[in-house]
């Protein structure tokens, strides 16, 4: 955990504040459709990740048209609009990611499978940039009204090798002294991500000098001492609590069959929930990349050059938790249950890991309907109570940024 306590204050009466919202819900019911024809109008906007400008642009007009106030892009891209508080309090953060792992040139057609819409993106992170649309829009300073200001922000960088850049770049800066931060991802109207799963991903290299199969056996081979490595790596003993992970994601180098290789690389992926492990195998793993070039050199010709390793971090997402008796997350359950669902509180990597890990209370929950087979061309959303889920963001957004009469 990072901090945060274990105890907090009683959350505002989250059963009162959802039916004080019932006209309000209603609304956004009644928006349902157009909220479907955002979803696939954005889904439909290329954004690799780090390639993200056309679709914030498009997300900063529509703040524009939902009346938010200081909308800007920051040196990280992430596209910010503030919807003021009636009292002068630190703000609560709706996050979506505008990113998606499909680079460009991708096919990003939607198209109608019975009760489906399928197509790269429209559901992750289509559908939670649809809905902080809706909820920017109903939240609108004047009908329905916070004490405490709210900042919708359309992050960058979430995906892969993004790092969650976006979401780190604010809560280390901006959104710092957030009061809370809720991040919209997907689908889904039951799941609670208040644990953020943590990451750290390597690349390490080997280099030498290479040549000619026969010729100039003798010198060191890169690619042996990457393929020791990796199999060093598939050894280390892994704890199955706190849930550990290790993998050899991509492994690559070499000139042709007949060549000894000059260079060789390979890209490592590890996870868990606790930073100790995550720094014990970091650890690890640096040493397991050392020994096998030092072995590798040993057996070298003498008078050849020796290999080098080099050792980078490609990717670090920080792990913690906002707490199940936190406001936050209480408020989040309630809410769930007064949606007709049964709360799971989960596990994963979201913009959450990034505001958790600055000592903010946060959580990542779904923006309503059912969705699958992300990341692949064949990605879907099913609107299947779609409204339902669109209702608990609301109700606990303004649970936690205090409905005001």
């Amino acid at each position: 955990m990072i901090g945060m306590t274990t105890s907090a204050p009683a959350p505002a009466d989250t059963t009162a504040t959802h039916r004080s919202l019932a006209d309000a819900h209603a609304r956004l019911a009644a928006y349902d459709e157009a909220i479907i024809r955002t979803q696939i109008a954005v889904a439909q906007i290329a954004a690799p990740t780090g390639e993200e400008q056309e679709r914030g642009a498009w997300i900063a007009r529509r703040f524009r048209d939902c009346g938010l106030a200081h909308i800007h892009t920051d040196d990280a891209g992430n596209v910010i609009g503030r919807r003021h508080g009636v009292e002068d309090r630190p703000p609560v953060v709706v996050c979506a990611h505008l990113d998606t792992v499909f680079p460009r040139g991708t096919d990003l057609s939607i198209r109608r499978d019975r009760e489906r819409l399928v197509g790269p993106g429209i559901n992750d992170n289509g559908r939670g940039l649809a809905v902080m649309l809706a909820l920017a829009a109903e939240l609108d300073g004047v009908r329905l009204r916070s004490r405490h200001p709210v900042e919708f922000v359309a992050t960058t960088g979430e995906e892969g090798a993004g790092d969650l850049r976006g979401a780190k770049h604010y809560f280390g800066g901006r959104g710092r002294n957030a009061h809370a931060a809720i991040a919209l991802d997907g689908a889904g109207d039951e799941r609670i991500i208040n644990r953020a799963l943590g990451s750290r991903r390597f690349r390490i290299s080997y280099s030498g000098p290479g040549g000619h199969s026969w010729a100039a056996y003798g010198a060191p081979n890169a690619v042996h001492a990457a393929a020791a490595a990796a199999t060093r790596l598939a050894s280390i003993h892994l704890p199955s609590i706190p849930r550990t992970t290790l993998s050899v994601g991509r492994i690559g180098g070499g000139l042709s069959v007949n060549s000894i290789p000059a260079s060789a690389w390979l890209e490592v992926d590890l996870r868990s929930t606790s930073s100790t492990q995550l720094d014990d195998l970091e650890t690890a793993i640096r040493r397991s990349a050392l020994v096998a070039v030092e072995a590798e050199n040993a057996r070298r010709a003498f008078g050849t050059r020796p290999l080098a390793v080099e050792i980078e971090i490609i990717g670090s997402r920080p792990c913690g938790e906002t707490p199940a008796d936190h406001q936050l997350v209480r408020a989040a359950v309630e809410a769930t249950q007064l949606a007709g669902r049964t709360p799971d509180l989960a596990l994963a990597s979201t913009d959450a890991n990034a505001a958790i890990s600055a000592g903010i209370p946060a959580i990542a929950i779904g923006a309503g309907g059912r969705g699958g087979d992300a990341h692949t061309h064949t990605e879907w959303f099913d609107n299947l109570h779609g409204t339902t889920g669109v209702a608990r963001a609301l109700t606990i957004l303004m649970s936690v940024a205090q409905l005001a009469s």
